[in-house]
Formats: structure tokens, C-alpha cells, sequence
């Protein structure tokens, strides 16, 4: 390797320290916001709530942690803000405090608001940040970036069944400390990116024309609608997880609310798992062929689970999500690549999607399972790992270059 190339594929101690501070940024924060979906049912039992307005509790919350994004990405592309991420959780911070004293649904809805509004600014700057620090090898840091997200994601439930379940909502208030260690974490990262910003623009710049793919306008487009068909697929069926498992359990298998938290935890860490490997995977082998075998791979395991017992059900849960999850960092980078140039939009876009497809399919959802029951909600889900035939769509990024 050339000296030229290194620096323009750097990959150094320094580097790799910021990518683990940004998956750990990325662990705390959705630690955090797996608290929501985590506390429902004693949301549920403290307001007296229906499925329906459980639903419309994420439906506020990923509405506010998704419009955003887009923009935050845009305007962060244009203009580096690089304290963005000790800001943005300042208001995922205030919103768990809030969350934790609500005393009705509107309060309810505004805690839940704040919460987004700090995911809205942390997800497409910290995706950035990670691209920028990922040396050339970005399923890689990608992957270790969502794979903090996961773990965080994974550990909500177990955080509510030993700290929350037993002793009252009020002790969602505690974890606010896992927001200011955030903040702490993420200072340090501010101050290298203020450091290095000049340079790693530059770089950047380098690497993007070494590698941009040579699409057509159209195809770009094309491209970027059919990898949302497929975050669609993928996050309709994840919020009938996230947001119904835990009552899916307790309504046919009868477990108590701590053990479908654990159950939960199950199929979440299942997601982790398949995160960490996706990204290396694609890498070596394609971002197309690691999004056509995750989300179309996911279909037998879907189609099965609501017609099974309760151990294949966990069984078939975690196996799900492992499948799934390894989508998510190969559908990030492949877009990335569409357009090298607007990693912050890019990012923004696609978490954002997600986000807001998520609250929409647990809105809708709820109200199917309060009409029709939990158990008709994870039969019309089965189907929906079934789209990701569409990836046959997506032109190899490989072939072209």
C-alpha cells in the first residue's frame, strides 16, 4: 500500500477508538428508547390504555424521531454542527425524566416527542461520523455502529423487568444517569471531529471518488425506492415484534410480564447478532447479496411462528431477527454508495423511514389487534418478509465499478 493510499484509507488506533465511542453512543441511546416500547404494558395497566393508543404512543414517538432526521442530516451535510451529538441527547434525557412522572396520555405523548426529537439528531449524525471514521471498510463500522444499537435496543426489556416492573414507572427516572454517561462519551468524539473535520472532508472527498459507482440518475432513484420497499418490509414486521411481542405472549402462552420481557430480550439479542455479522459479510461479498438473503431469509421463520408452541415461537423469534438485522448496515452503506456525497441525508433519510414506518405499522396494528386480536397481527405480518424478492431489482454496485 502506498503512502498516498493510507491516507486515503486510514484505519488507525484513533479511528477504531472513535468507532467503539460511537457504537457506545449508539448502545446508551437505544438503551434508552427500548425503555418506551419496553414499559408499555405498564403504561398500559397505569393509564389504562388500550392496544390503540399504545399504538398511537409509538406512532408520536417514531413521527417525531423520523421527520426530523432527513433534514438533520441535510442540513448537518451543509453545515457541520459538531456538538450535535451531546445536544441531541440532552432531549432524550429530559423526555425519560418526563416520561417517568407522566400523569395522562398528552403528557404521555410529549415525554415520548422529546425522546425522538434526540434520536432524530443522534442516528444520522453518528452514522456520518461512523463512515467518516470507518477507513474504507464501512460494512464494517457500520456494523459495529448498529451492533451498539441492538445491545442497547436488546437490554430495555431486561432493564424494566429488574428495575421497573417490580418497583413502579417513577424508577424510569433513574436512567436518566445512562444519558449524561452518553453525553460524557460523546464529548470527546465532538472534540476529535472539531480536530479533524477539515481533514476528514478531505478524505472523504478522496475515497468517494476513488470508489462512486457510475449510475444514471434514474437508477439512483430507482435504487433508493426499492431499498425503502425493503426497510417497509423489514420494519413492518420488526414494530409487530417490538411493540406486540410482549402482549402476543402474555395472550396465548400466558407468561407473566417479566417473562415476556425476558422472552423479549431473546429475539433482540437474536437481532444484535445478525448485526454484527452483516456488515463484515458484505464487505467481502456484496451489499445486495446480504439484503436478498436476510430479508427474503427471514420467510420461513415468519410464516411459522404464529402456528407453533411457545419454545419454537422463541425459538423461531430469535432466529427471525438474527436473519433480519443483518440487513440494516448493507441497505445503510449500499444507499451511501448511490450517493457518496450526502452521507448525513442518506443516513437521515433511511433511519428516519424507518422510524416513521414503524410508529405508522404500530398504530395500524394496534387497532387490528384491539378489532381483530394480537393473534391476527403476527398472522399478516408473516407475509411481509416476502417483499424482499424486490432486491432482484437492485443493480450489483460490484459489477459496475
Amino acid at each position: 500500500m502506498t503512502k498516498q493510499d493510507n491516507k486515503i484509507h486510514p484505519v488507525s488506533e484513533t479511528t477504531f477508538r472513535i468507532l467503539i465511542a460511537l457504537s457506545a453512543i449508539h448502545f446508551l441511546n437505544d438503551a434508552l428508547q427500548a425503555l418506551l416500547s419496553a414499559s408499555y404494558p405498564i403504561l398500559r395497566d397505569d393509564l389504562l390504555l388500550s392496544f390503540g393508543q399504545i399504538g398511537m404512543i409509538t406512532l408520536v414517538y417514531q413521527c417525531s424521531a423520523s421527520v426530523f432526521q432527513p433534514l438533520v442530516g441535510l442540513i448537518f451535510d451543509k453545515r457541520p454542527a459538531v456538538w450535535s451529538l451531546p445536544f441531541g441527547m440532552m432531549f432524550t434525557l429530559v423526555g425519560l425524566i418526563s416520561l417517568a412522572f407522566a400523569g395522562d396520555l398528552r403528557m404521555v405523548f410529549v415525554s415520548v416527542s422529546l425522546v425522538g426529537i434526540g434520536s432524530s439528531v443522534v442516528h444520522p449524525e453518528a452514522a456520518k461520523l461512523t463512515s467518516m471514521a470507518s477507513g474504507g471498510k464501512r460494512g464494517m463500522a457500520q456494523s459495529l455502529f448498529q451492533v451498539g444499537g441492538n445491545l442497547g435496543g436488546s437490554l430495555g426489556p431486561v432493564l424494566i423487568a429488574l428495575f421497573v416492573s417490580p418497583f413502579g414507572r417513577q424508577n424510569l427516572a433513574f436512567f436518566a444517569a445512562l444519558s449524561v454517561l452518553a453525553i460524557s462519551v460523546a464529548i470527546p468524539v465532538s472534540r476529535w471531529y472539531k480536530r479533524n473535520l477539515h481533514e476528514i472532508t478531505i478524505k472523504m472527498q478522496a475515497r468517494d471518488t476513488e470508489n462512486r459507482s457510475v449510475q444514471p440518475l434514474g437508477t439512483v432513484i430507482f435504487s433508493i425506492l426499492i431499498l425503502l420497499v425493503l426497510i417497509f418490509s423489514k420494519y413492518v414486521y420488526m414494530a409487530s415484534l417490538h411493540s406486540f411481542y410482549t402482549f402476543y405472549l402474555i395472550h396465548k402462552f400466558d407468561v407473566t410480564i417479566q417473562a415476556s420481557q425476558i422472552l423479549l430480550f431473546v429475539f433482540l439479542s437474536g437481532t444484535a447478532i445478525g448485526t454484527i455479522i452483516g456488515g463484515p459479510i458484505s464487505d467481502k461479498i456484496g451489499r445486495k447479496y446480504v439484503i436478498w438473503i436476510s430479508i427474503l431469509g427471514t420467510s420461513p421463520f415468519a410464516l411459522l411462528m404464529p402456528h407453533v408452541g411457545l419454545v419454537w415461537t422463541v425459538v423461531l423469534s430469535f432466529c427471525a431477527g438474527l436473519v433480519l438485522a443483518s440487513a440494516f448496515p448493507s441497505i445503510i452503506v449500499y444507499a451511501q454508495e448511490l450517493l457518496p456525497g450526502k452521507l448525513g441525508l442518506i443516513s437521515g433519510l433511511f433511519y428516519g423511514f424507518a422510524f416513521g414506518i414503524g410508529g405508522i405499522a404500530s398504530a395500524v396494528l394496534g387497532k387490528i389487534a384491539d378489532i381483530y386480536g394480537i393473534d391476527t397481527v403476527y398472522f399478516l405480518c408473516s407475509f411481509m418478509p416476502l417483499l424482499g424478492l424486490v432486491t432482484v431489482f437492485l443493480p450489483d454496485l460490484r459489477k459496475r465499478r
